[in-house]
């Protein structure tokens, strides 16, 4: 039994993103990863306590944040942290835009495989790097990668390999082998490798624990930087605050001065709610997966036996979708005329597919399901 955290609450004339983006009209928005659950009690107290201080002025992270930091690494993911590797962001997309001006210079490559969250086919340019994709393949029932088809794209100018990990938008908790694949190539080629890890606490498959890429092999971890954020897990986005892990000091510094006049402190309340999250007894959590599992299992249910594929994803709550079926370049505009507003594919580098957003009520995905039945299951068919 979940809490009325899970039920619908109303977002519309709150100046949200997700929501006004169709405002007047009736449909139902489905797209950027951002949940529709308010944020966990504990958090919401902490943000209140601070409140009632009354002083909101410039604040430095909290020694007792980066100890809950610390503490959660460890506990969850068998990862021993230290002090000296963070730098606080105020989002993760920042933290992308640095790692390639921070690895190499003007004129080097960046190398990400395709599908991939939008900044990351951004960000290589923005720094005046090359950027080189390489698709993952579709499997049949997941997404995963060819290695030699990696390896082969890497030039003599490639510094940096941008990892999302877990994927998104196509699901995917890389697997032990996978990682270490992927880490056998970065040593070989001398790349240094920056993971986005910022949904690995959002595991749906029984059984899953995150490795964080730099907790592979200790000699390698000097060449990674590793994005994490509260915001995904426990719905926080609109705070900004996010952190980098950057062991070796060299590269941190570098890092560091590139963020120099241009990167905004995090604000008060983002670092209190990080914190509070952090330090979380679960419960809130564990309630979280099982709506967001109970909601992939709608979405098996509803694209079975459709013409539209569904990759169900092993991890966070954002499924991909094959649309090609009903238009290679841009099927979304199908979809909106029914009523459900979802990420275009050409963001990601792959036109025709689409990614859903299942991070709401049960509910309100079932309403979007029973909207987009005309294209699922068209008659006839």
């Amino acid at each position: 039994m979940t809490s009325a955290a899970f039920d619908f609450i109303d977002r519309t004339d709150t100046a949200s993103l997700k929501w006004d983006k169709y405002r007047g009209r009736d449909i139902l928005p489905l797209w950027v990863a951002d949940m529709d659950f308010a944020a966990p009690p504990a958090v919401l107290a902490a943000i209140g306590e601070r409140l009632q201080h009354g002083v909101l002025g410039y604040t430095n992270p909290p020694d007792s944040l980066v100890e809950a930091v610390i503490e959660y690494a460890r506990a969850h993911y068998g990862w021993a942290i230290e002090a000296d590797w963070f730098v606080w962001l105020p989002g993760l997309v920042q933290g992308l835009n640095l790692a390639c001006r921070a690895v190499g210079q003007a004129g080097d490559a960046v190398l990400t495989a395709t599908p991939v969250y939008p900044p990351f086919l951004r960000a290589p340019g923005l720094a005046e790097r090359e950027l080189i994709t390489v698709p993952l393949e579709d499997k049949g029932d997941y997404w995963g990668w060819d290695f030699a088809k990696l390896e082969a794209a890497i030039t003599p100018a490639t510094r940096l390999l941008l990892l999302c990990h877990p994927h998104n938008p196509v699901g995917r908790a890389w697997s032990r082998l996978e990682l270490d694949t992927l880490l056998c190539i970065a040593r070989r080629h001398n790349l240094v490798v920056c993971s986005d890890e910022i949904h690995c606490d959002l595991l749906l498959d029984d059984g899953l624990q995150h490795t964080p890429f730099a907790n592979l092999d200790p000699e390698f971890a000097h060449q990674t930087i590793t994005l994490l954020a509260p915001s995904k897990t426990w719905n926080l986005p609109g705070l900004g605050c996010s952190l980098a892990l950057i062991p070796d000091p060299a590269l941190r510094a570098r890092f560091r001065r590139e963020m120099a006049g241009l990167v905004p402190s995090v604000n008060l309340f983002g670092y209190i709610a990080a914190e509070a999250a952090y330090r979380d007894d679960g419960r809130w959590h564990a309630e979280l997966l099982d709506v967001l599992r109970v909601n992939r299992a709608l979405l098996a249910d509803a694209f079975a036996g459709s013409p539209l594929k569904l990759t169900i994803p092993q991890a966070t709550y954002l499924a991909w979708v094959d649309a090609r079926s009903i238009d290679a370049e841009n099927p979304l505009p199908q979809f909106e005329a029914l009523g459900v507003g979802l990420s275009d594919g050409r963001d990601f580098g792959f036109p025709g597919y689409l990614r859903l957003n299942f991070g709401c009520p049960t509910a309100t995905l079932q309403q979007a399901l029973e909207r987009m039945k005309p294209l699922l299951h068209p008659v006839g068919s």
